[in-house]
């Protein structure tokens, strides 16, 4: 009887322990999901790239765009439009072409200087 309920006991114990692994671990992954968005300001909420603010590596990631372009995306900034890729001759058309639905170009807001 005695070990009976020993292995009850030990049953219970593991069982509690595992579920608490579990909702431990969801915490995890919501508070790591939280930090991954605050840390991709470039992405837009349609999952489009604004080139005015994207990172070197975030451009490098488009189709086409390396590390010569990317550089010549930046330097170009800012960007009224994601067309000025092209009038600007920044890309060719065919690399336009393969990243104009991945892109975007908000416009940047001048901050007024504090009084």
């Amino acid at each position: 009887m005695r070990n009976l309920f020993a292995l009850l006991f030990a049953a219970m114990l593991s069982l509690s322990l595992a579920t608490a692994g579990i909702a431990a671990d969801k915490k995890v992954t919501s508070v790591k999901s939280a930090e991954s968005a605050k840390e991709a300001p470039a992405a837009t909420k349609q999952g489009l790239l604004d080139i005015n603010t994207a990172s070197e590596a975030d451009l490098k990631a488009l189709t086409g765009i390396g590390d010569a372009y990317s550089k010549k995306i930046i330097a170009g900034r800012p960007y009224a439009k994601k067309d000025q890729l092209l009038s600007k001759k920044i890309v060719p058309k065919a690399i336009y072409d393969k990243i104009k639905d991945k892109i975007v170009a908000n416009k940047i807001v001048a901050k007024k200087p504090s009084k």
